[in-house]
């Protein structure tokens, strides 16, 4: 009995003993795998692209060299700079300027994105030389210039045709072939496939940053060229200078290593199905609340009324906007992106610019003045009011839009945009109807200048607004 007694107690301390070294190993394992994965679990910034300084509180403009003077030239362009900086120009965007292609050649002219030779110049334009000069004017405004890059296709007689035709795409035929699916009959497509390929598109695109002093790209469709490329082409561009990227398609993954801009097309689509009866405010509401939980605010999104495609093939900006036209100007300036301006807009061009032919815009008026008009002097102001209001500028330079939710959810869009010295509060009656609104929760509430009027006004819980249909308010302290 007691060795049976003195048995079970041994085997009791076994016991015991080998619980609380499993219990010690637990806690070893517990306290170390944390600083053994302690890496995983940080946060790392998706943006790895590096803003260039001067873009933090950019306006970008665009220029379709053949209708921006009469003459369609660098030359007659480059005298219109001063103006441009005046009106608040930060960027300015050059449409393709390399030759174009007379194979297949749409209307006399020819497309612009119908490249024939990336390293050549459209001699209607000018020389090299003239756009040098161009580049070097805007410089000394303060300017940067950035050219539009066609790297998808090239036109049927380029000269990488017969030097590289296993550098292109073929169909089922075995023929050179366009885009599939778009009525793009002027080019054929490059494939990327190719390292040859990616190794001279790239070294173009350094020549002209650093031989003929570009400050970055338009990537004409973006994403129909593979990902990866661009990411290359950025890093080596960098290496040159501090560059400036924008991409012609949406998506979040170009920011990360190539892009600092994409396109807001979804913006656009949302506030021409408004004003055109098809939709509500709703659907700037799933536009911002993708803008903010799919991207990243380190990035930069292309908003504006018009551009060379819309212009052409879609309608003016009269056309597509009619009475609600300025509040959609201004809402591309106050919220969160960087505003565009098409070449025109500034004195009210009310044309489709013809494609494929000589179409100049209309600059003076019968007497031979400059065109005065409503259109240009908003978007002076609207461009002063973001270069001076740090609330508005672009990435985190910037703050976010916090929605101010309103009476009126359906017809009336209004938010804040604050830091720790500016604030601004706009409101946007997207309706037809006048509109008289309450505000809820109190972000909004003290005392503001309404930005265009000069105004005071003083919001606290009591505070009604009352709007005329397409009016808005920008309210700034």
């Amino acid at each position: 009995m007691y060795r049976q007694r003195n048995l079970r107690q041994y085997w009791r301390q076994l016991i015991l003993a080998l619980v609380s070294v499993s219990f010690v190993a637990c806690q070893s394992v517990s306290t170390n795998t944390p600083k053994l994965q302690h890496n995983a679990y940080q946060p790392t910034p998706y943006v790895q692209v590096k803003h260039p300084e001067w873009s933090k509180n950019a306006i970008i403009y665009q220029i379709n060299t053949r209708q921006f003077t009469p003459e369609g030239t660098f030359a007659a362009a480059q005298q219109q700079l001063p103006r441009l900086k005046e009106l608040g120009v930060d960027i300015l965007w050059l449409m393709p300027i390399q030759p174009i292609g007379e194979v297949n050649r749409k209307g006399r002219l020819g497309s612009p994105y119908s490249i024939k030779d990336y390293y050549g110049v459209n001699s209607e334009f000018g020389s090299i030389e003239d756009i040098k000069a161009f580049i070097a004017a805007a410089h000394q405004q303060g300017m940067y210039v950035i050219l539009d890059w066609v790297a998808n296709h090239t036109a049927w007689d380029s000269n990488l045709v017969t030097e590289h035709p296993d550098w292109y795409i073929r169909d089922w035929k075995g023929d050179f072939r366009p885009t599939p699916w778009w009525d793009w009959s002027d080019i054929i497509e490059l494939d990327y496939s190719q390292p040859a390929l990616r190794q001279y598109m790239t070294e173009a695109m350094k020549y002209w940053v650093e031989d003929v002093g570009f400050d970055g790209f338009r990537a004409d469709v973006a994403g129909f060229v593979p990902l990866d490329f661009w990411n290359n082409v950025r890093k080596e561009l960098d290496a040159i200078k501090p560059v400036f990227m924008l991409a012609e398609f949406e998506g979040r993954d170009f920011h990360a290593q190539a892009f600092d801009m994409t396109y807001g097309w979804t913006w656009h689509q949302a506030v021409h199905a408004i004003v055109q009866g098809h939709a509500d405010v709703n659907k700037l509401y799933v536009y911002y609340s993708w803008n903010e939980k799919y991207y990243p605010q380190n990035i930069m999104r292309l908003l504006g009324v018009s551009n060379h495609d819309q212009n052409a093939w879609e309608g003016t900006e009269f056309e597509m906007f009619a009475d609600a036209l300025h509040a959609v100007m201004a809402l591309s300036v106050v919220s969160e992106g960087m505003p565009m301006i098409y070449n025109g807009q500034e004195v009210g061009n009310s044309k489709r610019l013809a494609f494929f032919e000589r179409d100049a815009i209309v600059w003076h008026d019968e007497n031979d003045n400059f065109i005065q008009h409503e259109n240009g002097a908003l978007y002076k102001k609207l461009f002063a009011l973001k270069k001076a209001n740090s609330a508005l500028w672009n990435a985190n330079w910037g703050a976010r839009m916090i929605p101010v939710h309103n009476s009126q959810p359906a017809q009336v869009l209004s938010f804040v945009r604050q830091n720790d010295h500016n604030k601004v509060f706009a409101v946007f009656n997207f309706s037809d109807k006048p509109q008289r609104i309450r505000f809820k929760e109190n972000l909004h509430h003290g005392e503001y200048e309404e930005y265009l009027s000069g105004d005071k006004e003083a919001f606290n819980a009591n505070s009604t607004l009352q709007l005329a249909a397409w009016d808005y308010r920008i309210y700034v302290r």
